[in-house]
């Protein structure tokens, strides 16, 4: 006999049982401290710095042409990223791009990101873990420094 228990009810909400407590749990980063995953307010302080030297390098050699502004801001994330694993925007908010296992994003991988940042889109859906679609495509995490 079928009974309340077996079909369950929606007073009880939702199974939260696979859903992590923190971003990064599922990928085995710590909560909080160096090593975690960079939250949203440090990644949009981070680009929003990386954007502003775009913008003043633009309008100082380039006539502020907002083409150029882009090519500027992709050049500098390709090329800092892929080197570094930063950006001048991530050092700042002491923040760097990594695989999940710790290695360097490296230069592909920094340039598919950037690509994939320029498009806009990708960059603001993420997911649980707060990681981008361009992250996600190229399975590289923010995290702190």
């Amino acid at each position: 006999m079928v009974d309340r228990k077996d079909i369950g009810s929606w007073l009880s909400g939702p199974d939260t049982s696979g859903i992590s407590k923190y971003p990064g749990e599922r990928l085995g980063f710590p909560e909080s401290g160096t090593g975690s995953m960079a939250r949203a307010g440090r990644r949009i302080l981070a680009i929003t710095i990386d954007w502003a030297i775009a913008l003043l390098i633009s309008n100082v050699f380039l006539a502020g042409n907002s083409m150029a502004t882009l090519a500027v801001f992709a050049a500098e994330q390709i090329l800092l990223i892929g080197t570094l694993g930063y950006s001048i925007g991530h050092r700042v908010m002491g923040i760097h791009v990594v695989k999940p296992d710790g290695s360097a994003a490296g230069p592909l991988a920094a340039l598919v990101r950037t690509v994939l940042l320029c498009l806009v889109i990708p960059a603001v859906i993420f997911d649980p873990d707060q990681r981008g679609l361009h992250d996600k495509a190229m399975n590289t995490v923010l995290v702190r420094r």
